[in-house]
């Protein structure tokens, strides 16, 4: 199936992609790739952990995988495996690897016990606890929150919303995928590039007179600014 080949999720340093350890590596492979290439734009720069389990990968098969991802301008960052077999591969290509396996994540409370009104629906998020300097990149599929400054030279890509408890100076891009509803929240909005799904804009130059809780949102077919005194 679709989603035992590649599960892709954002993390703090990335992208996590957990691949197949029983299908043959040539689908997992092309399964990979199509991912990556139905969202380049989302995925484009971000440093990728690869979860190999207990799947033996020869070194000419991991060769292979980082060049996949280096032609799409990803970096093959780190190799997670249990194999003998694949860390070895990982250290003759020079990519630095654990034995550490994601554990699979727990099963949801049962709604009766969750003190909220389950009517409620969440969605996903990555919290970033540091400022974000020049040429680091988020990525995620849900919303993103830094808790800290974007620096000019830094990404935050995200499928939904981004809020900034800072200075936002870098670039950053809400709503991939065409979500107009989403928005972009910091304490000081002054980005290099602010994108809302396909809509786009730019700081103007010079100094803002006074620093201000500001929100980004599309309006009448365009981006505008609105401040939250």
């Amino acid at each position: 199936m679709h989603e035992e080949l590649v599960a892709i999720k954002g993390v703090n340093d990335g992208l996590l992609i957990s691949l197949s350890t029983t299908e043959s590596w040539q689908s997992v492979t092309d399964q990979l790739a199509a991912r990556i290439d139905e969202k380049a734009q989302f995925y484009a720069g971000a440093n990728i952990t690869v979860e190999l389990g207990e799947r033996p990968v020869p070194k000419y098969e991991l060769s292979s995988l980082k060049a996949l991802l280096e032609r799409r301008g990803l970096t093959l960052s780190l190799v997670r495996s249990e194999s003998d077999t694949t860390r070895n591969s990982a250290v003759s290509l020079d990519v630095p690897t654990d034995n550490h396996v994601a554990p699979k994540a727990p099963d949801p409370a049962p709604l009766e016990t969750a003190p909220v009104n389950p009517e409620e629906k969440g969605t996903q998020g990555v919290l970033f606890r540091r400022t974000l300097r020049s040429g680091r990149t988020i990525h995620s599929e849900g919303h993103v929150i830094v808790f800290g400054d974007v620096n000019p030279g830094a990404k935050v890509i995200a499928v939904g919303d981004i809020v900034v408890w800072g200075k936002l100076r870098g670039y950053v891009h809400a709503g991939v995928g065409g979500d107009e509803s989403a928005i972009v929240c910091a304490l000081e909005m002054s980005p290099s590039q602010l994108r809302i799904a396909e809509y786009v804009v730019t700081s103007p130059a010079g100094k803002r007179r006074k620093i201000k809780p500001e929100v980004a949102l599309v309006r009448d077919n365009q981006i505008i600014v609105e401040s939250r005194e």
